[in-house]
């Protein structure tokens, strides 16, 4: 890569819109102006007999783990969610790198910064365990445009890109406190990636539940659907970070393989050790789009968990590729 992003300047993100909204966008059902409040704690959770029949099947799935396995989908057009341990903090790995992009995007729509601003990648300083502090040590690197710097870190899951933008959008609190604005709890940024490499297998998040850097599988899911409806970032921003996460090249083993060949499907990966994720928004064959989150906590491979997010994604695309009308939807209260 050049070290002036010659690729990925003005008329990439140009590009990136053009064709993300004639893929994606204009598939869907048309956004209404007003989208409904964005919560990761409803107060109640309303499920109808499909939600309930495909939770049956994916909790029998999620029984095959060792450890703890959290998972939310929600069908963003037609309404239906389901949930395991949906309200549990579980790992949230390197999917936290969609919030730091959203907050790098919410500050362009402000004026504050450019996707053609030039930022350095956050390198980490070797040092001595005496050495040490709760932060890990890191140095400028190369210095690239912003927009290849979230490019790296959503495609590549690149740690060092999105040390950079956590940086450039003044620190972790910034991250978190867009969270805050845009009514996402239950899910925190804790860490530089840089931190989050280094002390990673310090705790077992089988057993132990650690809420720094954490995110519950209902709150990843609202977050996707503030981004995807069009209430936390301007269209703009959504289909510039939306298009980026089409093109993520990690964990084809998870989401991507229970899905039919071609569907098309905008998603971040997460893996540390014991913990594989995989949370991302799928176009179903009608145009309604499915937002889910699979985490996956345990002693097994990570290619064992990444078969258990693959067998729960086929069966939550099947489930809600098939409507049902809500008129004869029997609801019920959980």
């Amino acid at each position: 890569m050049s070290k002036d992003g010659s690729g990925y300047k003005v008329a990439m993100v140009q590009r990136s819109i053009r064709l993300f909204a004639a893929a994606f966008l204009l598939a869907a059902p048309a956004v209404v102006a007003t989208a409904p409040a964005v919560q990761s704690r409803a107060p109640v959770t309303i499920q109808d007999q499909r939600d309930l029949a495909i939770q049956q099947q994916v909790q029998a799935i999620a029984a095959q783990g060792r450890g703890r396995i959290g998972i939310a989908a929600m069908d963003l057009d037609g309404g239906g969610m389901v949930l395991i341990n949906g309200d549990q903090p579980f790992p949230m790995a390197s999917t936290a790198k969609i919030a730091v992009a959203a907050t790098y995007l919410d500050g362009v729509e402000q004026g504050r910064l450019r996707l053609d601003q030039p930022f350095p990648m956050m390198m980490p300083v070797a040092q001595p365990l005496s050495a040490r502090t709760s932060v890990a040590a890191v140095r400028p690197g190369e210095v690239m445009p912003a927009q290849n710097l979230m490019e790296l870190s959503i495609t590549r899951s690149d740690n060092h890109a999105t040390d950079g933008l956590i940086a450039a959008v003044g620190g972790i609190s910034v991250v978190n406190n867009w969270l805050t604005r845009n009514g996402i709890t239950g899910q925190r940024l804790d860490h530089t990636m840089a931190t989050l490499v280094r002390d990673d297998g310090r705790i077992n998040p089988a057993t132990t539940i650690d809420t720094r850097t954490s995110s519950t599988p209902r709150a990843m899911v609202a977050l996707l659907s503030a981004i995807d409806r069009g209430n936390a970032l301007s269209p703009q921003s959504r289909a510039v970070l939306l298009d980026t996460m089409t093109r993520t090249s990690t964990g084809r083993n998870r989401i991507r393989a229970g899905l039919p060949e071609g569907t098309l499907l905008a998603h971040k990966t997460g893996t540390l050790a014991g913990v594989t994720d995989d949370v991302g928004i799928v176009r179903l064959p009608d145009g309604r789009h499915l937002a889910m989150a699979i985490f996956v906590t345990g002693p097994e491979s990570h290619t064992t968990q990444a078969g258990i997010i693959a067998q729960v994604a086929r069966v939550l695309y099947d489930g809600y590729s098939q409507p049902l009308g809500r008129s004869t939807q029997e609801m019920v209260r959980r």
